[in-house]
């Protein structure tokens, strides 16, 4: 890990979990809490106590250890995992998907080819993060797989930064959500830069609005700008868009399902819906994980015994195979890309000591696409703030799982069988907010 970044102090966080880091003996930690950690290794800076640099672990290796990677290079095999990518599940506990070098490498290769990464002289700009499979695999993986320069513009997004890259080094292609490209799209010194060198690349992580779309073309000159769909359980990319597809499908659909990808709409009986009708989109082939890593109930959850995954996601696909995602299954929130559950924030906020209940809905957002939003129900007799519950969050829970917007009610509206109706609090949310 690095030491910390930007407001996030990740060796502070773990001291406050194991205090005893301080005094333990790098070679091999002995924590009370976390059993199972024996290394940390930094990967900038000198080492801090407890802890050991990346440049130390490199310089443990000898000949034997390097005549032991050349061997296993030639065991590895192409089913073999190779990435552990960690997603929350509707419950908000984290999920291993394990990924192999078959899921991973076909599925850059197939996105390279989308892409049009052959031409000579393509440079992609990734200014997505690398822990995300978008940044590695749609985007580091991708331009190895056909020998294109790949150009990180900093460690975190900044949207200046990312056009100063484009413009600098003349990228070809660039990546980034839809709340990136508004960033980038209103940066004050936009008009600064030169972006003819640019023509393709990919918005994933929410829908993108039509307005947005076409001032990326207009504005960046990203005439062939592709949409991408797809979730880390399936490498991650299941659909796209092509680089001629007409603008209007570029916004409404997430494109068709990719080369060699199987893709069906099926009901709550697990039978094919008719075009057009909507139901769950499932997928098949060689992009499905292996599973979720140590959890074979999750797995048989997720993949079917035909070896179908079910991504959660409600659907519906025309005649012509371009699918529209009209809501989702999982009550997950997506803001700004990031995937955020609901379930996860509102067992976090239950341990304030003022909050008897609370539901946290996505709500309608023009530049992330949602907002956090979170209805309180507090204890008798006690009042709370806005500000009193978001420090409560600060330093606790990431910065974009802190609710943005707070509404303390008396109750939330209910089922007849006692369900909370969220898409009810959606719509008075909406509506107070339209009229504010």
């Amino acid at each position: 890990m690095v030491p910390r970044f930007k407001t996030s102090d990740f060796y502070g966080i773990l001291k406050n979990v194991a205090p005893e880091l301080e005094y333990a003996n790098s070679d091999e930690l002995k924590l009370e809490k976390l059993p199972d950690l024996k290394h940390v290794i930094l990967t900038e800076g000198s080492s801090l106590p407890g802890t050991i640099t990346l440049n130390d672990v490199l310089n443990f290796g000898g000949i034997s250890e390097r005549q032991k990677i050349q061997k296993m290079q030639f065991e590895l095999q192409f089913d073999d995992p190779i990435n552990i990518q960690f997603t929350s599940g509707t419950t908000g506990n984290p999920k291993g998907a394990t990924l192999t070098h078959h899921n991973l490498l076909n599925n850059a290769y197939t996105i390279g080819q989308n892409l049009d990464y052959t031409r000579p002289g393509t440079k992609v700009c990734v200014p997505v993060p690398l822990y995300h499979c978008f940044g590695m695999v749609l985007g580091s993986l991708a331009a190895m797989a056909f020998g294109a320069t790949i150009v990180f513009p900093c460690r975190g997004f900044d949207a200046h930064k990312s056009l100063y890259a484009i413009h600098k080094e003349r990228c070809t292609s660039i990546y980034g959500t839809p709340t990136m490209f508004i960033d980038m799209l209103n940066d004050p010194q936009f008009d600064t830069f030169d972006f003819s060198c640019l023509r393709t690349g990919i918005m994933a992580g929410s829908p993108c609005p039509i307005e947005v779309m076409k001032r990326i073309i207009d504005k960046m000159h990203c005439k062939e700008m592709t949409i991408a769909y797809g979730l880390t359980e399936t490498s991650p990319a299941s659909n796209a868009t092509t680089r001629d597809d007409p603008v209007d499908l570029r916004v409404s659909t997430v494109g068709r399902p990719l080369p060699f990808v199987e893709a069906k709409v099926i009901d709550s009986e697990n039978n094919i819906v008719p075009v057009n009708t909507p139901g769950e989109l499932c997928f098949r082939g060689y992009l499905v994980m292996q599973g979720y890593w140590d959890d074979v109930e999750k797995t048989q959850e997720a993949i079917d015994s035909h070896g179908w995954f079910h991504s959660g996601d409600l659907a519906i696909m025309d005649e012509n195979m371009y699918c529209k995602i009209i809501g989702r299954l999982k009550d997950v929130v997506i803001r700004g890309g990031e995937n955020i559950y609901p379930t996860e924030i509102e067992q976090f906020l239950y341990k304030h000591p003022k909050i008897q209940d609370v539901q946290v809905i996505g709500i309608p957002d023009e530049r992330m696409g949602e907002e956090l939003c979170a209805w309180i129900k507090l204890r008798s007799n006690v009042t709370a703030t806005d500000a009193e519950i978001k420090d409560f969050c600060k330093g606790k829970i990431s910065h974009f799982k802190i609710p943005r917007y707070i509404k303390f009610v008396d109750e939330f509206p209910l089922t007849v069988t006692g369900k909370v109706k969220k898409f009810e609090m959606r719509n008075t949310m909406k509506e107070e907010m339209s009229n504010s």
